[in-house]
């Protein structure tokens, strides 16, 4: 290997050193930047680490998001608290409770509905069991959670909303597993 290419070879490791390690300088002067100017700040003075906030959560109202249930069939369903408080903007789970106490499937769909109805567009679903059809086993026992928050737009003399859900049995009687060679035989086998 001849002169020069040692010296280039030299200056190539000393340029990647000085690249590593100013690379690895930058993590601690960007946090100290961070924090001087107060940006993207995730731990506090003692070392805690912050949660972040939701700043768009009403904490100046508190309304009552009353809970009701209602059956169409022969399932047992409710919810499992009365009622919750929430402040508008703030992200809520509640769970309703569903038994099919037959022998048998059982295929339902919850149907919502609110009041006041001037709250209707202003109850915002994240999550719901309502947003498709649920099929139960027989003695099946579910919890199922409702996720939702207020808009922070509710109309300011809305202090109470009903959300009120009725689980409704749909297509009759679900057919139940057929054993080898129902099919064959042309029969159905139905509880």
């Amino acid at each position: 290997m001849n002169s020069e290419n040692r010296k280039l070879l030299r200056k190539l490791v000393v340029i990647a050193v000085a690249m590593f390690g100013f690379g690895y300088a930058l993590i601690p002067v960007y946090k100290h930047i961070c924090e001087v100017l107060g940006i993207n700040v995730l731990t506090q003075k003692d070392g805690t680490v912050a949660p972040p906030e939701n700043t768009q959560v009403d904490r100046s109202r508190s309304i009552t998001v009353e809970l009701d249930s209602n059956v169409q069939g022969t399932l047992r369903f409710r919810p499992t608290q009365s009622s919750v408080t929430v402040h508008p903007g703030e992200m809520v789970t509640v769970v309703y409770e569903v038994v099919n106490s037959q022998g048998r499937v059982v295929n339902a769909q919850a149907v919502p509905s609110y009041a006041p109805q001037s709250a209707t567009p202003h109850f915002k679903k994240v999550e719901c069991f309502c947003f498709k059809q649920q099929t139960l086993q027989a003695h099946e026992a579910r919890q199922m959670p409702v996720m939702f928050y207020l808009d922070p737009q509710l109309p300011k003399e809305v202090k109470t909303i009903t959300l009120s859900y009725t689980f409704i049995e749909i297509g009759g009687l679900a057919q139940s597993p057929q054993p080898a060679g129902a099919a064959a035989a042309g029969g159905t086998a139905r509880l």
